[in-house]
């Protein structure tokens, strides 16, 4: 029908124009930020990343707490790779990626003999043992104190075009491009037979096996694949930052990440990166502005209980609330029989 192919072009156009809207404001954003607040906009879109991979691994219905841990083997790899080894540092990031998925998949022979609970605290071990072989050894991975003068992004320089990588402006620009080619692929591989095969899985898995879908392999599926951009984000955190240590990637940094992806909610693909978004904003801005940023475990710990008790399904949930709000208003009187007659 002429009619519903209209429909569609126009959502489809619509849809065209927010991305174009949403990447010209990412764009314009640094240049409105300060120095400071532009390292936490780069640290931002990093863990909108993490965040964004944690996801994935969810949607089998497994909830991990050592995914931060698999984010620091990627860090401790693509750092050791470019300090130890001269590896190129672009090259190393993917192989830190690499190796975080390798680690996943070596890991999940014993963690998915477990499920649900038990998986949860199984991971949480995997992790502390990881950490622990981080602290114990001294070299090749620097002991308590870590590693420090991390190769960074070399510099490109080519006549017309100099880019400093040093700065934060021009790191938020590269890590903006790595995760928005990353996050496109998480996409594509939630929308393909593999995404619907987790959704599967996560809600009926016994269904699932008894039509034949061996649920340990797809469940290892998606452990390495978000382990593998869990392993990119931290290969981008090391390189910017300049040094990694166990204690950086710590079970109270996972909490962060469960917050991030509770109180955005996980139902839908953008709910994790509004949680991550929102609740850095309140404590970069608001809470610094109040100076109460060394409360924050507290106020993140009230935020998810209001969130549980009041937004159960995550600030995902209010989105859908306000186009419907939009649609009425744009609609005028009519939408709500106003003025019939």
């Amino acid at each position: 029908m002429p009619g519903a192919g209209t429909g569609r072009l126009v959502r489809r156009i619509a849809w065209q124009l927010r991305l174009v809207f949403l990447f010209a404001a990412l764009a314009v954003l640094p240049y409105l930020l300060s120095y400071s607040q532009q390292e936490i906009a780069v640290l931002l879109v990093i863990n909108v990343l993490l965040v964004s991979s944690y996801r994935l691994l969810t949607l089998t219905g497994e909830w991990s707490l050592g995914h931060v841990v698999i984010m620091g083997v990627g860090a401790y790899a693509s750092a050791l790779l470019a300090k130890r080894l001269g590896v190129p540092v672009p090259i190393s990031l993917l192989l830190g990626g690499g190796i975080a998925a390798a680690t996943a998949a070596v890991l999940s022979f014993p963690l998915f003999r477990m499920k649900g609970f038990y998986f949860l605290i199984g991971s949480f071990a995997a992790g502390e043992i990881i950490r622990l072989i981080w602290k114990r050894f001294t070299e090749p991975f620097g002991g308590p104190k870590g590693l420090k003068r991390i190769d960074a992004f070399p510099d490109i320089d080519i006549g017309f075009l100099s880019i400093d990588f040093y700065e934060p402006v021009n790191y938020y620009f590269l890590a903006l491009i790595v995760v928005s080619a990353s996050l496109f692929v998480l996409y594509r591989i939630e929308r393909s037979r593999i995404g619907l095969t987790f959704h599967a899985i996560h809600w009926q898995d016994r269904l699932a096996e008894s039509v034949g879908i061996d649920t340990f392999r797809y469940r290892t599926l998606a452990f390495v694949i978000a382990s593998f951009f869990a392993g990119i984000a931290g290969g981008l955190y090391a390189h910017y930052v300049g040094a990694v240590n166990p204690t950086r990637f710590g079970v109270d940094q996972m909490v962060y990440v469960l917050v991030w992806a509770i109180v955005g909610g996980t139902a839908t693909f953008h709910g994790p990166i509004l949680g991550v978004v929102v609740l850095t904003v309140i404590n970069e801005i608001v809470l610094r502005a109040l100076g109460l940023d060394t409360a924050r475990p507290l106020i993140y710990g009230a935020i998810l209980i209001l969130s549980v008790l009041y937004l159960p399904k995550g600030l995902e949930s209010l989105v859908p609330r306000v186009r419907e709000r939009v649609r009425r208003w744009r609609s005028g009187p009519a939408a709500t029989g106003e003025g019939a007659g």
